[in-house]
């Protein structure tokens, strides 16, 4: 028997948490809310939530804020519902700790798939020694990367690059989040240098490097391993 996920709504809207309680009750997940920041933090600490739903606009705390606290311990996923929709407000988001950003209104059908992705990837061991994506296989255990049985030729730039991205499959990872982790602080604004990487990677490991389905564009914001 499948086990009953609890997801926590952090959010002051009335309507929204009604929505979202009559829509993610079809789905057959429970619901738990909290209307302010503070009481945010005693529920995912109180119930565990599989997942945490979060607006940015609450009427105590920020956000955005709230955010960086949960992910002093917390270590699920956590989507921003948010009304707020430029670019900004998105990078900071997920650069901050986010799993996945959707703008207000929405629609429930999306917000579930990505709840489920969210969760399904969020309980697979990232620590596996061998990630499968399609023709696609990365044993990090000896840093070999195969496609369709061949060994595929990487530089060493090019495999770090690949791992990262792979080991947080489905997550949109920023153009800022990656130049730190691959070359660090000083190439934080050379986005045609990542661009140029990316472009290489896939050339390498794309069925149609023209159609990608394992390194996918978020326009304006970075890029994400599969979905």
């Amino acid at each position: 028997m499948t086990e009953t996920k609890t997801l926590l709504i952090v959010d002051d809207e009335i309507q929204i948490r009604r929505l979202l309680e009559i829509s993610l009750s079809t789905y057959g997940y429970n619901t738990v809310f909290a209307t302010s920041g503070k009481e945010g933090l005693v529920a995912a600490a109180t119930h565990s939530p599989a997942l945490i739903i979060l607006d940015l606009g609450l009427p105590d705390i920020d956000g955005m804020t709230l955010l960086k606290k949960l992910r002093e311990w917390y270590a699920k996923p956590v989507i921003v519902l948010s009304v707020r929709s430029s670019e900004e407000d998105i990078i900071n988001a997920l650069d901050n700790g986010a799993n996945d950003y959707l703008t207000k209104p929405f629609r429930s059908g999306e917000l579930v798939a990505r709840i489920r992705a969210a969760i399904r990837l969020s309980e697979e061991k990232k620590d596996t020694p061998l990630i499968e994506f399609g023709s696609v296989a990365i044993d990090i255990l000896n840093h070999v990367v195969r496609k369709n049985g061949e060994i595929v030729k990487l530089t060493s730039t090019e495999y770090s690059l690949l791992t990262l991205l792979a080991k947080n499959s489905g997550r949109v990872l920023t153009h800022q989040f990656i130049l730190k982790e691959i070359w660090g602080y000083g190439y934080l604004e050379q986005t045609q240098y990542l661009r140029v990487f990316v472009a290489q990677l896939r050339k390498k490991i794309e069925d149609d490097p023209a159609r990608p389905v394992l390194l996918i564009t978020e326009s304006g914001i970075g890029y994400r391993f599969g979905s």
